[in-house]
Formats: structure tokens, C-alpha cells, sequence
């Protein structure tokens, strides 16, 4: 019993981040997947934010170069991590 519990637990930390980018990706007009798993938001007045692959939402200074899965460069251009942070903390609550 309590290894079913224990597994049921697991299944759900793990599904928790997909659920909560799902705000994140509605409020972003591009979401661009990067080559070390992170997750890079750029909304409407072009400032950008990033989710590392846990889910959480990290601080990256502008200028910053980041590499995409398919090896394009891309500078960061502002730092909106408490917009993300808002968005991510909006879909654990099921907003």
C-alpha cells in the first residue's frame, strides 16, 4: 500500500512542471526550446524570460547567449522572471 502511494507521488511531481508552463505558454508569444533542456519564453513587447528543466523559473542576464536544439544562437533581451514565475505559480494553483 505504501509503495502505491509512493509511486502515485512520484507520477505526480513529475507531471506537476507540464502542467504549470501551460499558463506560461499561453501568455508567451514564442516558446523555444533549448539545447540544455531549459525553456525560453519571449512575450509580446519582446522581453524574455527562462524555465530551467525542472520548472522553475531562473534569472539570466540580458545579453546572455543561449543555444537552441537546432543550434541557432539567441541573445537574451530583458529578464521577466517574476512574470514567469507569476505564470508557472498560476498553473500549480489551476487557475
Amino acid at each position: 500500500m505504501v509503495k502505491k502511494l509512493f509511486m502515485i507521488a512520484a507520477l505526480c511531481a513529475v507531471t506537476a512542471p507540464a502542467f504549470a508552463s501551460d499558463a506560461a505558454r499561453a501568455a508567451a508569444k514564442q516558446v523555444i526550446e533549448l539545447k540544455d533542456g531549459s525553456t525560453l519564453y519571449v512575450f509580446k513587447d519582446g522581453k524574455m524570460s527562462m524555465e530551467n528543466k525542472y520548472g522553475r523559473s531562473m534569472r539570466m542576464k540580458p545579453g546572455h547567449v543561449m543555444e537552441t536544439k537546432d543550434g541557432q544562437k539567441i541573445m537574451m533581451h530583458g529578464d521577466e522572471v517574476m512574470r514567469l514565475d507569476s505564470l508557472l505559480q498560476e498553473g500549480h494553483q489551476g487557475n
